[in-house]
């Protein structure tokens, strides 16, 4: 009885966290349906004009672009340097291993406020101007970590004697890399990838403080919240922009459990 009532207990917090999770992002996609400018019950009516008013406005594209553009580079930075951490960690027991695993993953504690006022100061010493390119180079910082966690667990989940087999069979430290450690650690690699491009397109904070005149489109939804009329078409966009968020969260988490839920053949 007190098993079922634990049980009857969690399954009640599950579903009213849920709720306060996702009933927000219902409401806003219901919105932005409604035939009026006003975000207020009862609805006007039923219309797709928001939508295909999102065609015409030039500047928010633009935000969209230069996020996307964000994205895919500091996402692709972020794997590469955060996979060559993942490897140096699973493979490799040198001097001040622990020292660096904590100092790597510093960025998922820190508040990313104060992030970013230091990368403010640091880019104005060093002479980098805000850009952009700044806001790539913050989000780099903030996805490594998850990048090494996500490709370190995948490395721990297959034997390191298979990259030995290969190099007894004259395959290099590099060749074994490519053809053996990379391929079954791909599954990981596209997760991590999708974990920071979903990161890097809905980042606010830091992207607030470091763009430029251009603006991310997070930055720039934002700016938008001061003109009433506009509000239809930013609520329209922010459903797209979750309902594509879930779906790239969903495809990610999928990619991570084949990543550690296969065993590559012969590791038995």
């Amino acid at each position: 009885m007190r098993a079922q009532r634990y049980l009857s207990f969690g399954f009640a917090y599950y579903l009213l966290l849920a709720l306060f999770l996702y009933l927000p992002i219902l409401v806003l996609v219901i919105f932005s349906f409604n035939d009026s400018t006003l975000l207020v019950y009862p609805l006007k009516g039923f219309t797709l004009r928001w939508y295909s008013a999102l065609l015409n406005a030039h500047e928010l594209l633009d935000a969209v672009r230069n996020s996307v553009i964000v994205g895919f580079a500091s996402s692709f930075v972020s794997v590469v340097f955060g996979a060559m951490a993942a490897l140096a960690i699973a493979r490799f027991n040198f001097p001040g291993r622990g020292f660096f695993l904590a100092i790597s993953s510093l960025p998922l504690v820190i508040p990313y406020v104060v992030l970013s006022v230091a990368l403010v100061l640091l880019f104005a010493q060093i002479g980098v101007p805000l850009s952009l390119f700044a806001v790539g180079v913050a989000h780099t910082v903030i996805n490594i970590p998850y990048v090494m966690l996500i490709v370190a667990a995948r490395l721990a989940g297959f034997e390191q004697n298979l990259e030995e087999a290969a190099m007894d069979l004259g395959a290099t430290y590099w060749g074994t890399l490519m053809r053996v450690t990379l391929p079954i650690a791909a599954p990981a690699l596209a997760a991590a990838f999708l974990s920071s491009f979903t990161t890097s397109f809905d980042e606010f904070a830091l992207a607030f403080f470091l763009t430029g005149t251009e603006n991310t489109l997070p930055v720039y939804l934002y700016s938008q919240l001061r003109f009433p009329n506009r509000l239809p078409l930013v609520v329209a966009l922010a459903a797209i922009i979750m309902l594509v968020s879930v779906l790239l969260i969903i495809f990610s988490e999928w990619l991570r459990r084949i990543g550690t839920q296969t065993t590559p053949r012969g590791a038995e």
